[in-house]
């Protein structure tokens, strides 16, 4: 080959390699601080389980942001998704103003934006807007409630999230009576079963029972637990209740859900049979908080 024309090729296979790592979706998985008991919130055991699902995949660049929030956003300017799974209420991560209008700011742009467990719960008014906004659901205290029970999914919805998922049965802290977005447009259901009336075997409270959600479940009305938004600026979101025992993320259904709607939301294509992923029982635990 020609002396010039060798550094020309290696330079346009340097800028080819350039352009497809800058074409890779990146997907931020942001893992609140450590919360309650061993085995209990392991949002950043949970989240590197599922990055790794993720990271397997050609094309994908999954990254965990440890401790609530990112120590450089500049990880969540470049996202294609950012997922929540941290404590909520008071102490949920992305509730400070700054952090709101930085989240605000990537929905606009159509940045995907999901939530898991706890991270589904923040306060009514601006807060609750803005995830209104971001994933079309959220949990309200004095409106929604977080019983620990056994779900058992014996159908699910045609969906992109739902592919290769088969029906599944998980205990958990299974969250439902979301606040949703108006006549829950552009809200799908994913998860959706009618709860045991024994979910609401604990007085009313701020996280604990209501009229309204009282006379939902006595009418045997099917309460959400998973869904997914299409947003009006055709951004997408959703809201997964469960994840409080990380054991659970060792069912193979209850992982590839939540895998599959990190795609969804990164406007990535699911796999015909969902997202495949496996672990053993030394990577399940490998990453657990000290408590």
């Amino acid at each position: 080959m020609n002396r010039f024309l060798k550094p020309l090729a290696a330079l346009l296979l340097a800028t080819h390699w350039v352009r497809v790592l800058a074409a890779d979706t990146s997907i931020v998985l942001v893992a609140g601080n450590p919360s309650h008991g061993r085995g209990d919130h392991e949002f950043r055991a949970g989240a590197m389980l599922l990055a790794d699902g993720l990271n397997r995949l050609p094309g994908i660049r999954a990254t965990v942001a440890s401790n609530g929030w990112p120590a450089d956003v500049t990880v969540l300017k470049s996202a294609q998704a950012v997922l929540l799974y941290a404590d909520g209420g008071q102490g949920h991560p992305a509730i400070r103003p700054e952090r709101l209008k930085l989240l605000n700011e990537l929905a606009s742009k159509g940045v995907g934006i999901g939530a898991a467990h706890y991270g589904v719960e923040v306060p009514a008014g601006d807060p609750g807007f803005s995830m209104l906004d971001w994933t079309g659901g959220y949990f309200e205290m004095f409106w929604s409630v977080n019983p620990t029970w056994t779900a058992s999914f014996t159908s699910l919805p045609e969906h992109p999230v739902t592919r290769g998922v088969k029906p599944f049965s998980v205990h958990d802290e299974w969250y439902y009576h979301m606040r949703f977005a108006p006549d829950r447009k552009g809200v799908t259901p994913i998860l959706a079963v009618v709860p045991p009336a024994s979910t609401l075997d604990r007085p009313n409270g701020p996280h604990s029972g209501n009229p309204f959600v009282r006379t939902a479940v006595a009418k045997g009305e099917p309460q959400v637990l998973m869904w997914t938004y299409d947003r009006p600026n055709g951004g997408r979101g959703f809201g997964f209740t469960g994840g409080h025992y990380h054991k659970n993320w060792a069912e193979p259904n209850f992982r590839k859900i939540v895998l599959n709607a990190l795609l969804w939301i990164a406007k990535v294509e699911v796999p015909e049979g969902g997202v495949e992923s496996s672990f053993t029982d030394a990577q399940l635990n490998a990453n657990l908080d000290a408590k």
